[in-house]
C-alpha cells in the first residue's frame, strides 16, 4: 500500500536482525574492552561526561505539514534510567528543574524510566523518580510513553508509578491538544520490542495503524516512539516523530560506535534530526546510561524542539 502525504496508509515493516548493546558486549568488546580501546583516561572522561554534563539541545525543524505560524515548543526527556551510575535522585531533580526552566508548551517523556543493570549507585524506588517527574509543568501538560527497559524489567511498577503522580501515558493512543486555531494531535506508540523471545527476537506491543486511526481531524500530528526504527513506516501525515532509546550510540568512537547503536539500521537513526522523503525524525541522545557506565561524545541532553518558529 502506498503512503501519501495526506493518507494514514501503513506499510508493514520489515524485521531485520537488531543489534543490541548486549550483543555488542557478547561480541567480545565488553566494559574491559571499551576501557582498553579508549585508554583509562578516556574511560574516566566517559564516566564523568555521563555523570556531570547536562546539555539542552535545540532543534527547529520545518515539516511540510506543520502550519508555519503555529508555534509549539516541546521539551523531550528520554532514557532517564534512574538509579544508574550517573542518575541518582539529585540528578533527576536537576533534570526536572532544567526542563521546567525552559518554559516549553509541552513536555514529553520517552520511556526507560529506571536502570536495571549491575552498575547501580543507589536503590531508587519507582515512587522516588516519579515524585520528581510530578514536578514537571507545561501548559499542554506532561505526557509519557513506555520504553523497552520498562517492559522488560517492571512494567507494572512503572505503570503504577506514573498513574500515582497523574502523568498520562499514550500507548497506541492519541490526544488532541491546544487551543482553537492552534490544535495538534499528540500520539504515542507502544514499545516495539516489549517482549524478548530469545535468539535476538522480540515481540512489540506497537500498533501504528491503530494509533493513527485515532486521529480524527486534519490538525498536525506529533508522534512519540521509544525506538526510532519504526520511522521507516511513519507516513507523511505525521509532522514530526520524536524518539529515544539509542542514547545517541552512547560510546561515539570509531569502530565502537556503529556496533553500540541498538538499532536494526545501525547509525541511520542513531541521533539528531533526520529527514527522509520530507518526513522528520528527532532522536534524543537521552540522559542515562545502559550496559556500560559511561558516555563518550554523546553528553546527556534534554532536547527542546520548536515548531512553527
Amino acid at each position: 500500500m502506498t503512503i501519501t502525504r495526506d493518507s494514514l496508509a501503513f506499510v508493514p515493516r520489515a524485521q531485520p536482525v537488531r543489534v543490541s548493546r548486549r550483543g555488542f558486549l557478547k561480541s567480545g568488546i565488553g566494559l574491559a574492552g571499551v576501557v582498553g580501546l579508549t585508554g583509562g583516561g578516556t574511560a574516566a572522561y566517559g564516566a564523568a561526561e555521563a555523570t556531570f554534563e547536562l546539555r539542552v539541545t535545540d532543534y527547529s525543524p520545518v515539516p511540510l505539514n506543520w502550519p508555519a505560524r503555529q508555534k509549539l515548543s516541546i521539551c523531550v526527556i528520554a532514557d532517564i534510567h534512574a538509579g544508574g551510575p550517573n542518575m541518582g535522585l539529585e540528578r533527576v531533580r536537576e533534570i526536572v528543574d532544567t526542563s521546567n526552566s525552559l518554559g516549553c508548551d509541552l513536555i514529553v517523556l520517552l520511556g526507560d524510566f529506571f536502570a536495571k543493570y549491575r552498575f547501580h549507585i543507589e536503590a531508587m524506588p519507582h515512587a522516588a523518580w516519579a515524585t520528581e517527574l510530578k514536578r514537571l509543568k507545561a501548559p499542554f501538560g506532561v505526557h509519557a510513553i513506555y520504553g523497552n527497559h520498562d517492559w522488560w524489567y517492571d512494567i507494572d511498577g512503572v505503570r503504577r508509578a506514573l498513574t500515582d503522580v497523574h502523568i498520562p501515558v499514550l500507548e497506541n493512543n492519541a490526544v488532541l491538544l491546544g487551543d482553537k486555531g492552534r490544535r495538534f494531535w499528540l500520539a504515542g506508540l507502544g514499545d516495539q520490542i516489549a517482549y524478548r523471545l530469545g535468539g535476538g527476537r522480540f515481540r512489540g506491543v506497537d500498533d501504528l495503524p491503530g494509533t493513527l486511526a485515532r486521529i480524527k481531524t486534519d490538525d498536525p500530528v506529533v508522534l512519540l516512539v521509544h525506538e526510532p526504527d519504526i520511522f521507516t513506516n511513519v507516513p507523511h501525515r505525521v509532522a514530526l516523530t520524536l524518539a529515544g532509546h539509542t542514547h545517541g550510540g552512547q560510546i561515539r568512537m570509531p569502530f565502537v560506535w556503529p556496533r553500540f547503536v541498538p538499532s536494526a539500521y545501525g547509525a541511520r537513526f542513531a541521533y539528531g534530526h533526520i529527514v527522509e522523503n520530507d518526513r522528520h525524525l528527532i532522536v534524543s541522545g537521552g540522559l542515562g546510561t545502559s550496559v556500560v557506565p559511561m558516555r563518550i561524545g554523546v553528553p546527556p541532553e534534554i532536547v527542546r524542539v520548536t515548531l512553527g518558529a
